[in-house]
């Protein structure tokens, strides 16, 4: 691992996955003043306000529609790397987050909550684009390192929604065009570095170009037997035939393994961690928490998660896959069934309000420190490469529509079941972890042929 190998994984991370995390997050803390604006600008138009089910409806839109710009990025990946390379995508996807600050930022001047979900839409798109990759020895810890920079990122969202920064009424707007600042930074820096060998060597067959890349990111002048490697690489992509969607689902020889990826991607989502970030001040008010301390609450929930997350990315290459995401989502099931009693008995425990918080807390930390990143490196790493295209579409594209299923339905799943809500999540969590003890083997260091056969 050298420094500009580290540098450049780290900015990639920086521009993009951090964005993502904040994306999730900052919705959350000015909630009450976005439905404001809402119900305000409605009244003015049609001369009344807004009824709270379809209030409620406008905003759950608001929050989930960056999963479908999410979906439709991810689909458009391969498309714009092949074209422009990772570098070159990664730059020309950064002015979509220019644009959609200037819609959120403006919202509010020119009365129109359809900027606030155009905006939220676009910052999906980009969310949705590629990162680069890594050597394949490195792979379990540069893997985890983008779930790293969503922990941070959601970290950042939360700090600037305290009272004393940006989580005031008149400062709503500036909170979500924030994300125009790391886009920026990205864009300039990424100028700084190259393109991807692997792509300057097989898509545009060019090998000095290439050669002086790797040389940059190795930090060693002998790069020949790489470059060798790739070649050789490149003639096994041209007699090798890539399976579409459909020929991976069909295909018998890894139904297995393409059930494990349905079920992992999905079960990340449908875990309800996307409902705890959207909605984080709402399940603290339902807990009894003061409203005063709740800024303050999430805050220390954020830097629990940076810090599970941390250990996750550390720990994956000695523990391994399996314990880590066996592990993370039990510790989630638990915790969500932690918080249905303890919403039932806050009534007449007043001190069940602290519990709720310690399994919020719980929940956040078993995801960051496995369901948050192994599912993407056991796609990668249960598949040969005439297959994980095909396989990554399959994942991502479940991954962004429960994404948007759940922050779209939660507020509703919140109004009609209760406390009781969390029970479906907690069932989720808990069959996805049989699942992984019972079909997926360990993945470390093991061949695809190895994996295979343990599936067969």
């Amino acid at each position: 691992l050298t420094f500009p190998l580290l540098s450049v994984t780290l900015l990639v991370s920086f521009g993009s996955s951090m964005l993502y995390g904040y994306n999730l997050a900052v919705v959350n803390s000015p909630a009450m003043h976005i439905k404001a604006f809402y119900n305000a600008t409605w009244s003015r138009r049609y001369g009344h306000g807004l009824a709270p089910g379809p209030l409620t409806l406008l905003y759950s839109l608001t929050v989930s529609i960056f999963a479908l710009g999410g979906l439709v990025g991810s689909l458009l990946v391969g498309v714009l790397v092949e074209r422009y390379g990772r570098n070159g995508a990664l730059s020309r996807s950064a002015f979509l987050v220019l644009l959609a600050g200037g819609f959120m930022g403006f919202s509010r001047e020119l009365e129109s909550p359809e900027m606030v979900i155009v905006g939220r839409s676009i910052t999906g798109l980009h969310s949705g684009r590629c990162c680069l990759g890594c050597r394949a020895n490195l792979r379990g810890f540069l893997g985890l390192m983008p779930s790293i920079f969503i922990c941070l990122g959601v970290f950042f969202a939360q700090v600037l929604g305290l009272p004393e920064l940006l989580g005031e009424e008149r400062f709503w707007p500036l909170f979500l065009s924030v994300v125009v600042v790391p886009t920026s930074l990205q864009l300039l820096l990424l100028r700084c570095f190259p393109e991807s060998p692997r792509y300057l060597l097989i898509e545009r067959n060019d090998v000095c170009g290439a050669t002086k890349a790797l040389h940059l990111f190795l930090g060693t002048p002998n790069v020949q037997d790489v470059i060798k490697e790739m070649k050789e690489e490149q003639r096994s992509f041209s007699s090798v035939e890539m399976f579409s969607v459909w020929q991976l689902l069909w295909d018998r020889s890894v139904r297995w393994q393409t059930l494990s990826v349905v079920v992992v991607n999905a079960g990340m989502q449908l875990s309800g961690i996307d409902a705890i970030w959207f909605y984080t001040n709402t399940i603290f008010e339902n807990a009894g928490i003061p409203p005063s301390q709740i800024p303050y609450t999430t805050v220390g929930t954020g830097a629990i998660e940076v810090v599970a997350g941390l250990i996750g990315c550390f720990t994956i290459e000695k523990l391994g896959r399996r314990p880590l995401i066996i592990t993370g989502f039990c510790a989630m099931g638990i915790c969500l069934a932690g918080i249905t009693v303890s919403l039932l008995l806050q009534t007449t425990l007043p001190w069940m309000r602290y519990v709720a918080v310690a399994c919020v807390v719980g929940i956040i930390a078993g995801f960051c420190m496995g369901p948050a990143g192994v599912p993407f490196l056991m796609t990668a790493e249960l598949f040969t490469q005439s297959h994980r295209p095909a396989a990554y579409i399959v994942g991502g594209s479940l991954n962004w529509l429960c994404n948007f299923t759940i922050g779209f339905i939660f507020p509703f799943l919140q109004m009609s079941a209760g406390a009781f809500c969390y029970l479906v999540f907690c069932g989720v969590c808990l069959l996805v972890a049989l699942y992984v003890y019972l079909v997926i083997p360990e993945t470390k260091n093991k061949t695809f042929m190895e994996i295979s056969h343990i599936f067969a």
